[in-house]
């Protein structure tokens, strides 16, 4: 524990280990010599109150949680924001469809040795169906294959419908 004392002479405040207590130093602020202070003594510790008994709990498997509940006069916000409704959700909802648009890579279509491309893009106009269907455009593009580091080029089609 340090001592925090003050020079006799020029009131500068020092600080030095307990163990310096008695000893003769020289003020660094002043250059005069002096005793260093005993370190005051230490308050006792206030006597704690007994804390009262707890009640019988009336069930024994319970186990008493304690916990602190926030106050405040302002609306409570919700901590946990509710997910918006997917778009399908929401066109039920509304009784209207909306503009959607779903994109069809060719190289997504290909598994061990079979290309499924026209396939799947079929699947997906039959479920859409004609009547939805506001456009098809076909979209080519590049992309760097992360195994081989060369740059592919694919191809793949667009389509913008309601839904």
């Amino acid at each position: 524990m340090d001592i925090v004392f003050k020079c006799p002479h020029c009131q500068t405040e020092l600080e030095v280990d307990s163990g310096a207590a008695g000893e003769i130093i020289s003020c660094p602020a002043c250059n005069r010599e002096f005793n260093i202070p005993a370190a005051p003594p230490t308050p006792p510790p206030a006597p704690v109150a007994p804390a009262p008994p707890a009640p019988p709990n009336p069930r024994p498997d319970a186990t008493e949680k304690k916990f602190a509940v926030p106050v405040s006069d302002k609306p409570v916000a919700p901590l946990i924001r509710k997910a918006l409704p997917t778009l399908d959700a929401q066109a039920k909802i509304d009784g209207k469809k909306l503009l959607r648009l779903r994109t069809i890579r060719h190289s997504d279509c290909k598994e061990v040795g079979h290309d499924n491309f026209d396939a799947d893009v079929t699947e997906f106009l039959n479920q859409v169906g004609e009547e939805n269907i506001v456009s098809i455009t076909t979209v080519n593009y590049s992309y760097v294959e992360m195994g081989t580091q060369k740059i592919i080029t694919d191809f793949g089609v667009a389509v913008v419908y309601r839904g």
